[in-house]
């Protein structure tokens, strides 16, 4: 725990002094978006560092930030394998309805559709459809998956494909990422055994959400 709150305090110094609230990841030179370099949220910094130095242990990792709908997928020994545009619930909150894992579908509420934040053991598995998934939240059916066929009118393809991220909340909760990233990233780090994932929320400060799951 003293370990991530100076983390917190380096790296919002280093924010402060003109990075803008972003900076490099650690080890990486920069975070990937396909072949392409950016740099992250200081946020998701802060947690792939945190991440890296035991609380994921050992295991591959990956980040949501929510705010920029962004996914970063970490190997085991915390090198960044990749980032991606992704889209998320459709309303914005930090945590999942009672229950809403046992809904039907089509009888989530918009209200309700939110992608909850915080820390979360993932695991493979698939969906009632037979799809290969990530299980984030398998009681809330929280899931990191493909892009699949949806209602046109959604225009999912084009949200994922827009550079600002007002447009990618659509999903019913979970993550949804292009299909060649799922299956060039996703799937060969987490699509085959247990992994960590940190979701940042949007309503919430990370720091209370992040505090509370490293036991402070």
């Amino acid at each position: 725990m003293r370990g991530f709150w100076i983390g917190v305090a380096a790296l919002l110094v280093a924010a402060s002094s003109g990075a803008a609230g972003r900076a490099a990841l650690p080890g990486t030179g920069g975070v990937r978006s396909h072949s392409a370099r950016a740099s992250a949220p200081v946020a998701v910094q802060i947690v792939a560092r945190w991440a890296l130095e035991g609380d994921a242990a050992g295991k591959p990792f990956a980040i949501v930030d929510k705010p920029g709908a962004r996914l970063y997928v970490f190997d085991a020994g915390g090198r960044l394998a990749g980032s991606s545009v992704a889209l998320l619930g459709l309303t914005r909150g930090d945590a999942s309805a009672p229950g809403v894992g046992q809904r039907v579908l089509s009888g989530i509420p918009p209200e309700q559709r939110t992608t909850p934040a915080g820390r979360f053991e993932s695991e493979p598995g698939h969906n009632n459809h037979g799809e290969a998934v990530v299980w984030v939240d398998y009681d809330a059916a929280l899931a990191i998956h493909r892009l699949r066929p949806a209602p046109k009118a959604q225009r999912r393809p084009q949200r994922l494909a827009s550079p600002s991220a007002a447009d990618n909340r659509i999903s019913l909760g979970c993550v949804v990422v292009a299909g060649d990233f799922y299956d060039r990233v996703v799937a060969p780090l987490l699509g085959h055994r247990r992994g960590v994932v940190y979701v940042l929320p949007d309503t919430l400060a990370w720091t209370d959400v992040f505090s509370a799951a490293a036991g402070g």
